[in-house]
C-alpha cells in the first residue's frame, strides 16, 4: 500500500530549507486533498487559508511562538472553522447539494430543519468545537496527500488563536483558527529529528479486536 510507505517517510518536519519553494501544483494537489474530505453531513464548516508571503509569515512568527518552521517553510495552510452553525451557512450547504446533484429548490427542506435544529440545541462554544473536529479531518488528508506527494509538512498546534484570527482578518469572517500545516521541503543537514526513528505504540497496544 502506497499509502503506508508515504507515512512511514513522512515526519514533523522541524527545520526547512528555506531557498526551496514548493511547486504550486502540488500545493494545490495538498488542498484539494483537503477539499475532498469528508465532514459531518457533508457540511465543510472550514476554511483555508494559504500564506506565500514571506514578509506576512515573518510578521505572524511571534504570534506562533517563534517556531521557525513558519518563516522557512515554502507555504503556510492556515485551516480555520466556523464559530457557529448560522442558518444562512447550513442554507448555502444545502442550496449547493441541490444545484450539484440538480435537485429541485427545497428537496433537502426536511433534512435542512433536522440539521438546523439539532445545532440550535447547541451552545455557540459546542458549535465551534464540532465544526473545529472536521476541520481536523481535512487536516489529516491535507498531511497524507503532502506525503504521497513526498512534500514536507509540519503539523502546528502552538500558536495564539485569537491573534492570529485578529492578524488574518478570520474573526471578521465568523471563523476561528484550529491548526496549521507547514510546507516546504526538509533541511537534510540541520533538522535535528530527520534522522530519527519514527516512533509509534505497536499495534497490538492501540487496537482491540471484537470478533
Amino acid at each position: 500500500m502506497e499509502l503506508l510507505k508515504s507515512l512511514q517517510w513522512r515526519y514533523a518536519t522541524k527545520k526547512y530549507n528555506s531557498s526551496v519553494k514548493i511547486a504550486d501544483e502540488k500545493v494545490m494537489q495538498i488542498i484539494e486533498a483537503a477539499r475532498m474530505a469528508p465532514t459531518s453531513s457533508g457540511l465543510q464548516p472550514f476554511e483555508m487559508i494559504l500564506i506565500k508571503n514571506q514578509e506576512l509569515k515573518e510578521k505572524l512568527l511571534p504570534v506562533i511562538m517563534n517556531q521557525s518552521q513558519v518563516v522557512d517553510s515554502s507555504h503556510v495552510l492556515v485551516f480555520a472553522a466556523w464559530d457557529a452553525y448560522t442558518e444562512e451557512r447550513i442554507d448555502a450547504v444545502f442550496d449547493n447539494v441541490e444545484k450539484t446533484r440538480e435537485l429541485a429548490p427545497g428537496a433537502m427542506n426536511d433534512y435542512k430543519g433536522f440539521i438546523k435544529g439539532n445545532f440550535a440545541a447547541m451552545s455557540q462554544e459546542k458549535q465551534a468545537e464540532h465544526a473545529a473536529r472536521q476541520a481536523y479531518i481535512a487536516f489529516g488528508m491535507a498531511i497524507a496527500a503532502a506525503a504521497e506527494l513526498r512534500v514536507d509538512a509540519s503539523p502546528m498546534e502552538g500558536f495564539y488563536n485569537d491573534q492570529l484570527d485578529e492578524a488574518l482578518g478570520l474573526d471578521k469572517k465568523g471563523l476561528r483558527s484550529v491548526t496549521i500545516l507547514a510546507i516546504g521541503e526538509r533541511d537534510h543537514e540541520n533538522d535535528w529529528l530527520l534522522p530519527m526513528k519514527k516512533v509509534r505504540f505497536a499495534l497490538e497496544d492501540i487496537l482491540t479486536i471484537i470478533e
